[in-house]
């Protein structure tokens, strides 16, 4: 089926049961981020891959709406598809509610597949609509429709050892259990898939780039369940999870176990990660207590074995950016090399890495006018050459068994121009304030993302995206709770959390700058005023000084930078070949005013 008649289809069956919209979001009953392929509907739907979007169809409308991330993308994507883009104001914002509300009339219909809602999303679609006098309605209008529709995921899970985590899963589960004696909740639901993997020391292969497994939990004081297929774990497997208080039941049976909970109990659940279906599967008595997952905050503390092993893992990564630094320095101009090939080659220089699982998320390799898109990733129709001219950001990850690493460089190529030089001195002037930030406890990632981009609207300069994003162990690139980004997100920054510093400049059809390193939030003074906190970089990779503008740097910002680049050649030559610690000495060379 084409696109268009793809359309057609839901289409006929929204006028069948008298639905007058439809809401396709981009989700799963997880609420994930990154999906399996079975859960892709965005794409199957529309021909839209980005990761953040939601379609609506009305009788004789149909649009994407998207965030600025994706407006070139989605425009390319969507061409002949029936479906126009509709630029969002504000990412991640639900615009599409309030127009709904002006194009329909009282009593109509408005469907939704509520396994791919969250609770957050449903209760304001519930709440919105009831004002306009519209209804909300739980349709699958895909499935039927979709021939071919890739299975779950079947691939085997895996337990983490105690010793390579730093927590054993009994204590994990205690460590929840006594945060539900203090929200005064019998039950709690667990369908985030990062949380699942933290809290079991379990890990998988069912969705792109995050190494978790897609399972549920319930639990309560007396014993937690997990819900995955049988066959993801071995017998030894469930038996250690037996042992820790754990039982193992199927996947599908979560909704008659929560049909199940007794009457006029209480759970505990977070409605930005269940699904608005399971919270109608609960019986009408049980009270639900809304509340981010405990684990959420808990995980994102590394304990000090995350921490080392985290310290490996950078180190290695640092090896692979250095060798292709190297490699695309002595080799731009003398063969072909484009995104995509470049992307590869650093893929095989993690590759070589002990214990390096896969990427952390799809590498964004672009270059010169590609750059100016925040997300953009090459495909075989976009690739273009990379060229001894210009600039080439690439943003990528990997995912080690002792940690994920993400970092970003902005690599000059040559003949660079007066604007990129200043956008990319700019930019780097930000990324060193925001790590070098001394704050005092209690600070909020909102006051990080301000003193980052400081630099930047002292030259009327901003940028779209948020500063910077949590980070997890052996698990997704982005984690919350903490996040720096200009909402004021009442979430302290706190010891042991692993944090990206990000902060970019885009000139659409020229080029991007963005310039990223993870820090580690540490103890740093305390004196009368309060006790303060400071940021130790876990990202130990060079930063080139090629095209600076030192008159733009004050000389505190040089001295980190020199401090930075000498740290990363003190780390790294010993783990290189002498050839290649040659070059890193000369690339990490101090700079001077």
């Amino acid at each position: 089926m084409t696109y268009q008649e793809k359309l057609s289809a839901i289409r006929s069956q929204m006028k069948a049961d008298n639905v007058q919209a439809y809401i396709i979001p981009s989700a799963d009953p997880h609420i994930s981020e990154y999906l399996p392929d079975h859960y892709k509907c965005i794409p199957f739907a529309s021909g839209f891959t980005g990761s953040a979007g939601t379609l609506v169809i009305t009788h004789d409308f149909a649009g994407l709406w998207t965030d600025f991330r994706y407006f070139e993308q989605a425009a390319e994507e969507l061409e002949n598809s029936g479906f126009e883009l509709v630029k969002q104001k504000i990412q991640h914002a639900p615009e599409y509610i309030q127009w709904l509300g002006t194009q329909l009339e009282k009593g109509a219909i408005v469907a939704s597949n509520e396994k791919l809602v969250s609770i957050l999303l449903g209760d304001l679609l519930t709440q919105q609509f009831a004002l306009k006098g519209l209804i909300l309605a739980d349709k699958d209008y895909l499935s039927p429709i979709w021939e071919n529709r890739p299975a779950l995921p079947a691939e085997k899970a895996y337990l983490i050892d105690e010793k390579h985590i730093g927590q054993a899963v009994a204590s994990k589960l205690d460590a929840v259990k006594a945060e539900l004696r203090n929200k005064g909740a019998h039950y709690h639901l667990i369908s985030s898939l990062d949380d699942m993997a933290w809290l079991f020391n379990i890990r998988g292969n069912d969705v792109s780039y995050n190494p978790v497994v897609l399972s549920f939990a319930l639990i309560g004081q007396d014993q937690a369940t997990i819900f995955i297929h049988p066959d993801k774990l071995n017998e030894a497997e469930t038996a250690s999870l037996l042992a820790s208080g754990v039982q193992v039941k199927p996947y599908e049976t979560i909704e008659t176990a929560l049909a199940a909970i007794p009457e006029n109990s209480s759970i505990f659940i977070d409605p930005k990660r269940n699904c608005f279906a399971f919270s109608k599967q609960l019986p009408a008595s049980v009270k639900l207590i809304k509340d981010t997952n405990p684990s959420t905050s808990l995980k994102a503390i590394k304990n000090e074995t995350e921490l080392a092993n985290t310290r490996i893992a950078m180190n290695k990564d640092g090896v692979a950016i250095t060798r292709f630094l190297k490699w695309l320095s002595e080799n731009i101009g003398k063969i072909k090399i484009t995104e995509l090939s470049a992307a590869a080659q650093l893929r095989k220089f993690r590759a070589a890495q002990d214990g390096f699982v896969g990427d952390s998320f799809n590498t964004i390799s672009a270059y010169a006018a590609h750059g100016a898109l925040p997300h953009y990733g090459p495909t075989p129709e976009s690739d273009v050459e990379v060229k001894a001219q210009g600039l080439f950001l690439v943003d990528s990850g990997g995912q080690y068994n002792y940690g994920t690493t993400d970092i970003t460089r902005t690599i000059p190529m040559g003949n660079n121009t007066g604007e990129e030089k200043t956008d990319y001195t700019l930019v780097l002037k930000g990324m060193i304030d925001g790590c070098k930030s001394r704050f005092p406890k209690g600070t909020c990632g909102y006051q990080i993302d301000a003193i980052t981009r400081k630099p930047l609207w002292d030259y009327a300069i901003n940028y779209g995206h948020g500063t910077g994003h949590g980070v997890g162990y052996f698990l997704n690139v982005h984690e919350g709770p903490q996040v720096f980004n200009p909402t004021a997100t009442p979430v302290p920054i706190e010891l042991g959390m692993i944090t990206s510093i990000e902060p970019g400049v885009y000139r659409p059809g020229k080029h991007g700058v963005r310039i990223e390193n993870l820090v580690n939030t540490i103890t740093d003074v305390s004196n009368e005023f309060n006790e303060f906190y400071a940021f130790e970089s876990l990202t130990i990779a060079p930063i080139s000084t090629e095209i600076v503008k030192t008159e733009l740097l004050e000389q505190g910002q040089i001295d980190w930078l020199n401090s930075y680049n000498a740290l990363v050649y003190e780390r790294l030559s010993p783990m290189l070949e002498e050839e290649e610690a040659k070059w890193l000495k000369t690339y990490t060379k101090p700079i001077y005013k």
